[in-house]
């Protein structure tokens, strides 16, 4: 049999290892930029070139025969080997300086206030900030050339090197206006589902009503479908900015409301802190370079900072 590996088997392969990763051929046809179809087909033409199926379909979930989850595991291992090394031999641009992706709410309400004080003592690292929520992993980093992130999550990250700096604690707030507009607001039972104001993506993979929930069960005040309803939105400050109009309750984020909190642009009913179930991490690979590793000693140390007024500012 020739087994040589041609260029449309590469691509069965390459197909086929996205799916036995993501363990779905929509969210690898999504990793991969081509239609899910595509990448069912893919498959099957490998599985006919092998003369033996790779996965089992069922209704709800694809799963790997034994062959398969073999040839997975050897793909894996082969691919992150190529990638490692092409990383390691392609020469860095010194135009670009080190790329630091980050959550958005989080790169507009924390780090990017705080980017001065690194720029004027490291202008020789070149730090750029991305602002975005994509998914990571190794190969995405190596492929958008990513020295590291930061992720508001569980930090569950089975091939990178994920390091809490800073723990998050939620709170409801409010503008004076919206409070003064309804007096009766003195308890968490006097939430009315109309009032309360969600990000819908707390963390990939994290409940539409998360941080509502979590407080509210915590506050021993959980209504039922109260958690549920409400006005969604997809980034922690449009909430935040729709309690500063007035338009309802959002779960603050300490790391982002504390600035508003202390200058009275926003109001805590409540005054009940309840530790989140998810927490700031730096993201990088497990042997990072020296500049990356200056920009987490300096994230850490901001963060460091930040913890104590927080927790002076919110009693802590």
């Amino acid at each position: 049999m020739d087994t040589r590996l041609t260029p449309s088997l590469l691509a069965w392969l390459r197909c086929f290892e996205a799916a036995a990763r993501c363990m779905s051929f929509t969210k690898a046809a999504s990793e991969l930029c081509i239609t899910q179809g595509a990448v069912s087909q893919q498959v099957k033409l490998l599985e006919e070139w092998l003369r033996r199926p790779l996965f089992l379909r069922t209704p709800r979930a694809l799963l790997p025969t034994p062959e398969g989850q073999w040839l997975a595991v050897v793909l894996r291992e082969s691919f992150q080997a190529i990638e490692g090394t092409l990383t390691q031999l392609r020469s860095p641009s010194p135009d670009h300086g080190l790329a630091l992706s980050c959550a958005p709410s989080f790169a507009m309400g924390w780090l990017t206030p705080r980017l001065g004080d690194f720029y004027r003592a490291h202008p020789e690292v070149g730090l750029r900030v991305i602002a975005e929520f994509h998914v990571l992993d190794r190969e995405r980093m190596a492929r958008d050339d990513l020295a590291a992130a930061v992720r508001f999550d569980l930090g569950q990250y089975r091939d990178l090197q994920a390091t809490e700096f800073l723990d998050e604690w939620l709170l409801p707030v409010a503008s004076p206006a919206f409070l003064a507009a309804h007096p009766a607001l003195r308890t968490p039972a006097d939430l009315r589902a109309p009032m309360l104001l969600h990000d819908a993506s707390a963390w990939v993979g994290a409940d539409p009503c998360e941080e509502w929930a979590h407080w509210l069960r915590a506050a021993e005040a959980e209504l039922p479908q109260l958690a549920q309803q409400g006005h969604h939105f997809n980034l922690s400050q449009l909430a935040l900015a729709a309690a500063l109009t007035g338009q309802g309750i959002a779960i603050g984020r300490a790391a982002l409301v504390l600035d508003d909190l202390v200058a009275g642009r926003l109001v805590a009913p409540f005054a009940l802190p309840v530790r989140s179930r998810a927490s700031y991490h730096f993201v990088s690979v497990p042997q990072p370079g020296a500049h990356t590793v200056l920009v987490q000693a300096w994230i850490a140390a901001q963060a460091a900072r930040f913890r104590a007024e927080r927790d002076r500012v919110l009693g802590l």
